[in-house]
Formats: C-alpha cells, structure tokens, sequence
C-alpha cells in the first residue's frame, strides 16, 4: 500500500535549501501551510524565491520569512496588507515580481499539467508582456507565458490520508490545488490524517499522485486578515 505520511514538519522541510524556489499555497491567511512556513523561519534557509498569490502579514505566514530576510524574490499577484512586504519592494532590498492573479494560478496549473507554456490574453500592452513573445489568434493579441519551475510546493488541506490524497475545504480551495505536482516535491499539510480508504472517493479534490509527502499540522491559528464588524 502506498503511504507518503511523514511524521514531523521537519521531515515536511528536509531537503530545502538555500537559492531554491518554493511554491507556498494560499490567500491572504486563508489555506496557507503555516506549520511548513514556520518551520521554514526556523530552518533560517536564504535567498528563496517564493511564488505565493501574497505574503501574508508582517508577523504571519509568509510575512515571517521576509521579517528574518529569507526571501530573496517574490512572485505574487498582491501586496496585500504586508506592510515589510511593501517595504521591501520599495527600497528595492526585494525583487519581486508582479503577476497577474490568473496568469500565477495558470503559471502553477501548467506546471502541475507538464505544459512548458501558454498564451494567454492578460497583461498584453503593459510592462507585463516586456521581453515576452506575443501571437495574433482569432484578431486578438496573446503573450506566451511560460511555466512555473518549482522545487518545492507546500499545500495546506482540510483532510487528507496517507497516500496524499486531498480534500480542500472553503476558500482554501484557491491556489492550493493548482500548485500540487506544480514542483519536484509536494508536500501537504492537513488539518485531518485517515488511513487511505476512510474518505470517499467522490470528494477528493487531488489525487495522491500529486503529493509526495503529507503530515497532519498543529495550532493552526486561522487569523483573518482585516476583521471587520457592524457597529450597533
């Protein structure tokens, strides 16, 4: 029987290094692999280049990594409300690398499909097409994008077992399952672990082909980003 359980976040990390390209789900605090990213800040590993839909906030998720100077380059779609993030960006201490927030999510789902590259409509005209061929189809203008080349993908599920497969829960259903088999190694974090054969098959959002290691997390906090109430 196939079993891809881990049981540690440092197994989850192991073979991360400095300079490697890690593919981080989620958006804003929601569905983000906080138990692998707090390990990551532990590890202390430099110079990463890290493909996220944002950076969290300054004391949270991602927003953690850029605090101790990990992250040499961002490939986000959204500053969000990370004020170091923007900081960064500003002063020019981080590359980053602006994108379309569909054109990121299919940048990961080509790389999961084996597509080396994809035309898409997005960003023609603007700085986003510089230095990118572009192509006439049906009189409509297209840049070629090509795919996200990853070392590492960390996903956070709902529930999964022991052969990877997983089931997404809410909005955590975002960026997650287009980044699993997006990169050499997937690693999943869930809230639930079952041996295999206890979910049904039919509310499997990804299959266990897609993940090569997966750990049940801890504390997960679930923050929210900008909380906001109705004033009585």
């Amino acid at each position: 029987m196939i079993n891809k359980k881990i049981h540690s976040v440092q197994e989850a990390v192991a073979g991360v290094t400095d300079n490697m390209t890690l593919m981080l789900g989620g958006f804003g605090l929601c569905g983000i692999p906080e138990n692998a990213i707090a390990e990551l800040v532990q590890l202390g590993v430099k110079n990463l280049t890290c493909i996220s839909n944002n950076a969290g906030v300054d004391d949270f998720g991602l927003g953690l990594l850029l605090q101790g100077r990990q992250i040499k380059k961002m490939i986000s779609s959204y500053v969000g409300e990370n004020d170091e993030f923007e900081r960064q960006m500003l002063s020019g201490e981080l590359e980053v690398e602006l994108t379309p927030q569909g054109t990121l999510a299919e940048k990961c789902r080509a790389a999961q499909a084996g597509f080396p590259a994809f035309y898409t409509p997005a960003g023609y005209g603007t700085e986003v097409a510089e230095g990118k061929e572009s192509r006439e189809f049906n009189g409509k203008m297209y840049i070629l994008e090509k795919a996200y080349e990853a070392d590492f993908a960390f996903v956070k599920a709902w529930k999964g077992d022991e052969a990877g497969n997983l089931i997404f829960k809410g909005t955590a259903r975002n960026f997650n399952p287009c980044m699993c088999g997006a990169a050499t190694i997937t690693v999943a974090e869930v809230e639930e672990l079952v041996p295999v054969g206890e979910l049904d098959p039919n509310e499997i959002h990804i299959p266990g082909i897609f993940v090569q290691r997966i750990f049940q997390g801890n504390h997960y906090e679930k923050r929210i980003e900008q909380r906001t109430v109705r004033q009585h």
